[in-house]
């Protein structure tokens, strides 16, 4: 019995080796560099971290946002959009389905990209990224809703990470997988 146990078991093992190493993977790993700024809301000015981030951003912006009710984030974006910054925007479908109290809407109107994630539960990401391929990158993550309860009401956190454009790249492929999932929309309300 106990041969057959060990013949189970270098069985079990040579399958495990055999699952392709694509299938899921751990992590990145980057070498710590560049320049990290926090914010804790409500106590700091969150909202005008995330904006001096829309506003230095000169050739590209990412944004992957789980609830978007903020007309200030919004408009920042807009004007950014405006400069000629190509600005893309992914939100999460649930959340973001109906016009009244969302910030989307001036978003569309204004010629910006949005998409939405229909692919799972909930695409909880809130996530800036700025001119990924530098200079001037930065990636700007965190709990930080772009809502007016995550400025106000909310204990939310929020990094900004400059100057690390290969985190940013990370991040910008990421949002670009979400993307290539994602149903672009021309006006909310919403329905699948």
């Amino acid at each position: 019995m106990r041969e057959r146990g060990g013949v189970g078991a270098v069985v079990l093992l040579a399958t495990l080796l055999a699952v392709p190493a694509t299938a899921v993977q751990a992590s990145q790993r980057f070498a710590a560099r560049g320049e990290i700024e926090l914010a804790f809301s409500p106590r700091d000015d969150t909202e005008r971290v995330l904006i001096d981030v829309v506003r230095g951003a000169r050739r590209s912006l990412q944004v992957q946002a789980y609830a978007f009710t903020s007309r200030t984030i919004a408009d920042a974006m807009v004007a950014a959009h405006r400069r000629g910054v190509k600005v893309e925007v992914l939100a999460d479908a649930k959340m973001n389905r109906r016009a009244k109290g969302n910030a989307l809407p001036r978003l569309l109107a204004a010629g910006v990209p949005v998409a939405l994630e229909t692919r799972y539960s909930a695409a909880h990401n809130k996530v800036l990224i700025a001119d990924a391929d530098g200079p001037g990158c930065a990636v700007l993550t965190g709990s930080y809703n772009f809502t007016w309860s995550a400025e106000n009401r909310n204990a939310e956190n929020m990094l900004v990470l400059r100057g690390h454009c290969e985190l940013a790249r990370a991040y910008r492929d990421n949002w670009r997988r979400h993307r290539a999932d994602a149903t672009p929309i021309r006006r909310l309300p919403w329905k699948p």
